[in-house]
């Protein structure tokens, strides 16, 4: 079996919280707490979980957007985390991101010829009298034209500009890319296009995609394997059928729960959480789903549960679940 194109091993990132006259470091937000996961090449893995889970700041690590506290990424048996800035540079042509805020991720200033074409500048790929006919080959690979080269980014919709974006993405012609969110911020209509547009470029491109969302429904569509996250933690990993078919963690039952099924007159039994997601600055002792689960007991506060099989492919994180 060949090996991972990326391998993610016991990542934590906390983000530090001064206080004091001195601006000492007083907690930490836990935002991402001792994860492991692999990506094969070719493959569309998703990572979902409600707001505050850590979901985003897993992809900006792996992207060394953000600097892990601890732990190591490891991208075509490279170590991501080892890299000095000229040798990041040149990985960063392998491994991009489509962002989650479609107004904020274009730059206003710019027109889109000029958006397109500096990450062509930028690693030196092509000429510079070939890089207008590359810009206008992404524009027309994610659904747009030419003509819309020489406009700003506040002349575009929310789909066109999240377009824009992902030909920006994939203007160096990455291996790897991490997609955050990029639908949650658009109408339920324009969501549908841009889903289909990446499932159209995962296809053509043979693309390998992290696909962070919240919203299970849209995961099922684009995704070969699913991570399920829970407060910094990974709660259960499993293929996209297994997942949806057999759900084991009590969370994900609880995530799933909440789909919509698209027949009139049919509905799930609906799992409702009690209370909100706990603070990742002091996040709950033992499991961190434990103060909302209904399985919980004495035990959950005492032991932190590992990721064990319970199925081909399939872990999850419960004491409780066989």
């Amino acid at each position: 079996m060949n090996a991972p194109l990326l391998k993610v091993e016991n990542l934590r990132k906390y983000f530090p919280i001064h206080g004091g006259v001195l601006q000492r470091v007083v907690n930490n937000v836990k935002a991402v707490d001792d994860i492991s996961f692999d990506i094969n090449a070719g493959e569309v893995v998703g990572l979902v979980g409600e707001s505050g889970s850590g979901k985003t700041t897993v992809g900006r690590t792996i992207l060394r957007l953000e600097e892990a506290t601890e732990g190591g990424v490891q991208f075509d048996g490279t170590d991501v985390m080892g890299l000095n800035t000229a040798d990041l540079r040149s990985y960063r042509k392998r491994m991009q991101i489509i962002f989650q805020d479609p107004y904020a991720s274009l730059n206003p200033r710019e027109k889109v010829r000029d958006i397109l074409t500096h990450p062509l500048r930028l690693h030196r790929i092509g000429t510079v009298s070939e890089h207008d006919d590359r810009a206008a080959a992404l524009l027309e690979k994610v659904g747009l034209s030419r003509d819309h080269l020489d406009r700003f980014p506040h002349e575009f919709s929310g789909g066109q500009r999240q377009r824009i974006g992902i030909a920006r993405a994939l203007a160096v012609e990455p291996e790897f890319i991490v997609a955050d969110e990029p639908v949650s911020a658009l109408d339920v209509s324009i969501q549908a296009q841009v889903i289909n547009l990446l499932e159209d470029l995962k296809t053509d491109l043979n693309l390998t995609m992290l696909f962070i969302a919240h919203d299970l429904g849209v995961v099922e569509h684009i995704c070969d394997r699913v991570i399920v996250m829970y407060l910094g933690r990974v709660m259960e990993i499993a293929s996209v059928a297994d997942l949806y078919a057999r759900p084991n963690h009590p969370y994900t039952k609880a995530l799933l729960s909440a789909v919509p099924i698209p027949s009139p007159g049919k509905r799930r039994d609906r799992v409702i959480l009690k209370g909100d997601i706990p603070s990742p600055i002091n996040p709950p002792s033992g499991c961190v789903f434990r103060t909302r689960c209904p399985l919980a007991t004495e035990d959950c506060a005492n032991i932190v549960p590992p990721l064990k099989s319970v199925g081909e492919g399939h872990t999850s994180a419960c004491i409780h679940t066989t």
